[in-house]
């Protein structure tokens, strides 16, 4: 349940190997670092799709490569972040077209009446929203060391969203970008801070990021199961979603606890006595409470690396006052 920058960098560097070598079986090289990137995560992907169908066409080739080149030379052409961490913050590019196209397929419309705006699309950043992001990192490398560390190692590319449909994910197609709305770097209605907010998406979508490595690249969290295994009602989402969906909210829920616990905690900030923090603060522990209760039920279908992750999760839950 503590982040933890080492473990988290062993992940992504296992990752990037998966990502080289699937390239290479195609004829194709990249370096190390290139192969953390999200664009280069994709091109694996496709790789790995084709070697599936059988023998790669000229044709595909041909394509594999201009994409890779292309994403290539968009990623040496991208301006510097300006965060104190190597994190860039994403201009809107294919690969991150392509990954909120696939999130919007998996995402309930509830308009709520015909007409309404829905959809979500990736937009660059602006001034003031840049500053406000460099706020959100310089919080967390104050309140949570650990935290900050951990991100700056699993965060490549922050994406932006405008539109309603979607308020944050991760897409392991595209590795290591994360995408958050943009209406989380504002206050929102009860007052809560936009780089108070920011943070907590941060927490919230590199603690996916880091499932999502540790599962493939480590131990997973879950036992094999056949079709999919059950749905379950989650806190975070209105569908049913399966067990893993479930687990990584309880991992988000938790950590965002975490994270609260110490804004409020520090009597050097302006958070501790802010009622919004609180309320917030309150809100998540509630809902993390949920997520083990529930998960509890389900703790047969966890591996012992799951297992222990639930019980780390269930001791936040244990002081929480519901």
């Amino acid at each position: 349940m503590e982040p933890d920058a080492r473990e988290s960098a062993e992940e992504q560097s296992a990752l990037a190997l998966m990502a080289r070598t699937a390239l290479e079986r195609m004829g194709l090289e990249v370096s190390p670092l290139e192969a953390a990137h999200p664009v280069v995560v994709e091109a694996a992907h496709i790789a790995q799709h084709v070697l599936r169908t059988g023998p790669p066409t000229p044709e595909r080739l041909t394509r594999l490569t201009d994409m890779l080149d292309r994403a290539l030379a968009d990623r040496s052409a991208a301006p510097p972040p300006g965060l104190p961490w190597p994190t860039g913050l994403a201009m809107p590019g294919p690969h991150l077209a392509r990954s909120v196209a696939r999130a919007l397929k998996s995402v309930p419309d509830q308009r709520a009446a015909p007409g309404a705006p829905h959809g979500s699309v990736v937009i660059g950043w602006r001034a003031p929203e840049k500053e406000t992001a460099r706020r959100a990192v310089t919080l967390l490398e104050s309140a949570w060391p650990g935290a900050a560390a951990e991100l700056s190692t699993v965060l490549v590319q922050i994406a932006l969203l405008d539109g309603p449909a979607i308020d944050g994910f991760t897409d392991f197609t595209v590795h290591g970008a994360v995408f958050i709305r943009r209406d989380r770097l504002t206050p929102d209605a009860d007052g809560l801070p936009g780089p108070v907010r920011f943070a907590e998406a941060l927490v919230h979508e590199g603690a996916h990021t880091r499932c999502n490595a540790a599962s493939v690249a480590a131990r997973p969290f879950l036992r094999p199961v056949e079709e999919g295994g059950p749905m379950v009602a989650t806190p975070l989402r209105l569908d049913p979603r399966p067990l893993t969906g479930l687990f990584q909210q309880m991992v988000v829920l938790a950590r965002s606890v975490l994270l609260y616990r110490r804004l409020l905690a520090d009597d050097t900030g302006a958070f501790g006595t802010d009622p919004a923090v609180q309320a917030r603060h309150d809100r998540l522990a509630r809902s993390a409470v949920e997520a083990v209760s529930t998960m509890t039920r389900h703790r047969d279908a966890l591996t012992d690396h799951g297992t222990a992750v639930l019980e780390d999760a269930a001791q936040v839950a244990a002081q929480v006052r519901v």
